[in-house]
């Protein structure tokens, strides 16, 4: 995620061994948890993940309900977000199917989520805010529940034994309420527009317009059935299935993400929208659309998120998903955030320095996603420090003369916030995105550029579609580097001080 009217952030001039990356612009933010982070297959050539990093929590434990089973638990176990996500169980799969109509605002959706029990269940939570539920079915009988705040306490008709598959659905209906966080986003999640509907949902935003375990560190794959009035546009994950049906006055578009997914990077964006194809230069499927007010820019859209995107995956790694592209809504967020496969503008025409931010996330923070929300800067840190580079690929700026302009002001705030600990009350704290890239800045210049970039593309391929820890990285970073870096990683990610200068 970035945030719109952060203070520019200048780039390397250097053409590093293995490629360059670009500019971040995203300020969402993320929901990490505990556990395994799987991601089955809907369908034929649906991608499996490589096996989730080693959770630093354990899966929250199951309360006891009575001798015959147990019942999920309330959250995921992310200490810093206590009530995200939900225990018991390892989503697989969300069917959506959604009905929106702008003019009342009103949401109408039957959510099916095929899970796998990971201990026996006599009851299990969903995460649902807002929003009036009227069914519930387990393996298609009727199930009870009940409504406590955000969370949704299934009970199904008969136990759900450890390792069984199951499948829940839930039908709803309403209109969605968008979160609030008064001190780095203020909306987010489901917003209505005057002709559709603005959909970011990073940390937590998921669950104001689908019931879901709304936390990064539960991945799964993604169906979407959205129907709108006739003459507006239905965006989401991945890759258009068929071509949209308009029956009746209403469209109905079907999307589908085969690749493992974080529940705050779905998005169902809908409005009046100029939308554009192509594909890279290199062959990669593009789709872009804009608000009828930023039809201008349409084309650099296409042009700049098929050169970032292909320039990346000479940096990274191979790009993880099957198609890349973007939205420019005109809905005043007043940031962007990487909804996979289309990052999501918000009421502004983007700089290319801030679609290779959002670019980049679709490695760290999309197909490398956190397991909890304090290892951030694995996000922010990271797509940050490809503005730099994007910079210096670019020939604007080198990553070190950005870096020691950042590092020269003793009196920033910044040093006083150890951004490998991000805070639950100020996730998206310009630390986690200034400081973090400065943590990876100064690992260059103590490896060298023949260990730091093979280095991340390492990172890349080894936790690809699954999540990630920063003790993990500071690991591999030893092994490839052959170096001890905890003092390195110490001062710059965990002190509460302005760490000694670099050479």
């Amino acid at each position: 995620m970035s945030t719109h009217g952060l203070p520019p952030f200048p780039v390397p001039t250097s053409t590093p061994t293995g490629g360059r990356a670009g500019r971040p612009v995203c300020a969402l933010i993320c929901a990490v948890a505990v556990g395994t982070a799987t991601a089955c297959a809907p369908s034929e050539g649906a991608v499996t993940p490589s096996p989730a990093a080693t959770a630093l929590f354990p899966a929250a434990a199951p309360a006891s309900h009575g001798s015959s089973g147990t019942m999920g638990a309330p959250g995921i176990g992310d200490p810093d977000f206590p009530t995200d996500g939900n225990g018991g169980y390892d989503v697989q799969h969300y069917d959506l199917r959604l009905s929106y109509d702008p003019s009342s605002r009103k949401l109408a959706g039957s959510t099916t989520i095929r899970a796998k029990a990971t201990h026996d269940l006599t009851s299990f939570n969903l995460d649902l805010h807002g929003l009036t539920v009227s069914r519930v079915t387990v393996d298609g009988t009727t199930a009870s529940f009940s409504r406590g705040g955000d969370e949704l306490v299934i009970e199904p008709a008969r136990r759900i034994s450890e390792g069984d598959a199951f499948a829940v659905t839930v039908d709803y209906s309403g209109v969605p309420e968008p979160m609030h966080d008064p001190v780095n986003l203020g909306k987010y999640g489901f917003i209505s527009t005057p002709d559709g509907a603005f959909v970011t949902c990073e940390p937590n935003g998921a669950k104001t317009w689908f019931p879901s375990n709304d936390h990064p560190s539960d991945k799964a794959t993604y169906d979407f059935h959205i129907t709108v009035p006739a003459g507006l546009t239905a965006i989401a994950n991945g890759e258009m299935v068929g071509t949209p049906r308009t029956n009746a006055g209403k469209t109905t578009f079907v999307w589908r993400e085969k690749h493992p997914m974080a529940s705050y990077l779905a998005t169902m964006t809908t409005g009046k929208f100029q939308v554009r194809t192509g594909r890279s230069d290199k062959g990669l499927p593009i789709y872009v659309a804009v608000a009828d007010s930023f039809r201008g820019s349409l084309d650099s859209l296409l042009t700049q998120t098929g050169k970032i995107t292909d320039y990346w995956s000479t940096v990274f790694g191979p790009y993880p998903f099957s198609s890349t592209g973007g939205v420019i809504d005109d809905y005043a967020a007043g940031y962007a955030l990487e909804n996979q496969t289309k990052p999501i503008y918000g009421g502004f025409s983007p700089e290319p320095s801030i679609i290779a931010h959002e670019l980049a996330h679709q490695w760290f923070g999309d197909s490398l996603s956190i397991g909890r929300w304090r290892d951030l800067w694995l996000n922010e840190g990271f797509a940050t420090y490809a503005e730099w580079l994007w910079a210096e690929h670019n020939g604007q700026s080198t990553a070190d003369s950005t870096f020691r302009r950042y590092y020269a002001n003793a009196s920033d705030p910044m040093w006083a916030y150890p951004p490998g600990t991000a805070r639950a009350d100020d996730l998206f704290s310009a630390a986690v995105y200034i400081r973090g890239a400065m943590t990876l800045h100064a690992l260059r210049r103590e490896i060298g550029d023949q260990k730091f970039f093979p280095l991340i593309r390492a990172w890349t391929d080894a936790h690809r579609y699954g999540n990630v820890t920063t003790q993990e990285f500071i690991a591999l970073a030893r092994r490839v580097s052959g170096k001890d870096l905890t003092g390195l990683f110490d001062a710059w990610l965990f002190q509460p001080k302005r760490p000694a200068p670099i050479s």
